[in-house]
């Protein structure tokens, strides 16, 4: 399973920036290759003192709370980045003698994600806003936030409520502005949030056993997370190759296949045939709305747009859906976009397309070549029996979030 190719070492907690003050030598100017070899050094010795204070930081964080018991709080719909995450965390906090619950709101719909943590043991719960507003939260001396920065967790308001203090963030996206901890990790030239934690593994926070079943899941589950949010490693930045080649070392590669060879359910077929039926092309572009989905079948968007983008003409697809749970009285419109342009930013895309709250809050974002939205539907929320003013509220939506769209996609006829 070793791949040593890969097996470099750790790199760096933050890029750094060459001065652009500096001059070259005289010998930098008759070899540019010396030069480049200096900058490296100076960047890899500037890299290096970063890593040795971000680990240092989190150490000491970590000793400070010992002996308590924090939460874990993922966003509401968690992916393999995050779930893989948390448990790493978790497992690098036991050290410190500090208990973890690792927490979710939402639902497990992917398949991939639904056998990540039946086939590997990963601890994640599902706490619903009713559950969690039960539960005795007095028990926990603070939460830790992974893979999100609050906005994309039902969970925040009632531990904020709570008074409960926030310790950590990590985060590869970039920072929101909204929130204060005691340690904050935000790598927006990072691919995946697993490729934080892993530098925490290879930094000594814990020491990976591969004789150890637990440790084994985990950088199966961690491979699967940098592999997932790189698109298949091909999106991956130095430092999620190195974190890759550090989880060669120990994960289960049959494991990870068998993950990675799960079906599709029919109810994501039977999405993925709605966004084909209901789609529009423009400039290669492709528009879908699938109308509403149950809130428990919310991965079948992205995976609708995942296969729409593969279409011949198509660089960027665009897959909606008004998402319901008729037990919280909860919609929202949820979508994803998937792209192959390069040019196109997924995420400025978005947050110029669908703008922000009252509260400043961007409805969505995104990453290289991936990006979604969550926009609450507000007075015309809860779910209504009557086919026809479901239909007409559908209508009011879908015609909205396309106007949106194409306002950007075909400035010169945005009304429809």
């Amino acid at each position: 399973m070793t791949n040593n190719l890969l097996n470099s070492g750790a790199s760096s907690l933050d890029s750094e920036q060459v001065d652009a003050k500096a001059q070259p030598s005289s010998t930098q100017d008759l070899n540019p290759f010396v030069g480049n070899s200096q900058t490296k050094r100076r960047q890899s010795a500037t890299s290096g003192s970063k890593v040795h204070s971000k680990v240092q930081q989190l150490q000491e964080t970590l000793e400070r709370h010992q002996h308590e018991r924090q939460l874990i709080i993922l966003q509401d719909f968690p992916d393999p980045d995050a779930l893989s995450s948390a448990w790493a965390y978790q497992l690098i906090a036991q050290q410190y003698n500090i208990q973890c619950d690792i927490v979710y709101a939402g639902t497990l719909s992917h398949q991939e994600n639904i056998a990540l943590v039946k086939l590997t043991g990963l601890p994640a719960k599902r706490w619903s806003v009713e559950t969690t507003k039960n539960q005795d939260l007095s028990v926990y001396q603070g939460y830790v936030l992974i893979d999100n920065q609050g906005t994309t967790t039902q969970l925040l308001p009632i531990v904020t409520e709570a008074n409960i203090p926030l310790i950590a963030i990590f985060d590869h996206h970039t920072s929101q502005g909204e929130l204060k901890a005691e340690f904050i990790d935000l790598r927006p030239q990072a691919r995946a949030t697993a490729t934080l934690l892993t530098h925490y593994l290879q930094a000594g926070l814990l020491q990976l056993d591969s004789s150890i079943s637990e440790h084994i899941k985990c950088a199966t589950a961690l491979m699967h997370g940098v592999r997932s949010d790189t698109n298949m490693l091909m999106q991956a930045q130095e430092e999620d190759f190195l974190a890759a080649g550090y989880l060669s070392r120990f994960y289960d590669s049959q494991l990870l296949n068998a993950i990675l060879k799960t079906s599709r359910s029919r109810r994501v077929m039977d999405v993925i045939e709605r966004s084909l039926k209901y789609r529009i092309l423009q400039d290669n572009f492709s528009m879908a709305g699938v109308g509403y989905l149950r809130y428990e079948d919310r991965d079948a968007i992205p995976q609708a747009a995942d296969f729409l983008v593969t279409e011949e003409n198509v660089h960027t697809a665009v897959v909606y859906g008004i998402v319901y749970d008729e037990d919280q009285e909860l919609e929202v419109v949820i979508g994803s976009l998937r792209t192959n342009k390069l040019t196109l930013d997924p995420d400025e895309f978005i947050k110029e397309a669908f703008g922000q709250d009252s509260h400043g809050r961007f409805f969505g974002g995104g990453r290289m070549m991936a990006g979604g939205f969550e926009i609450p539907t507000g007075f015309l929320s809860s779910f209504n029996d009557k086919s026809e003013y479901a239909k007409l509220k559908w209508e009011v939506f879908d015609t909205q979030v396309k106007q949106k769209l194409l306002r950007l996609v075909n400035p010169q006829d945005t009304v429809i």
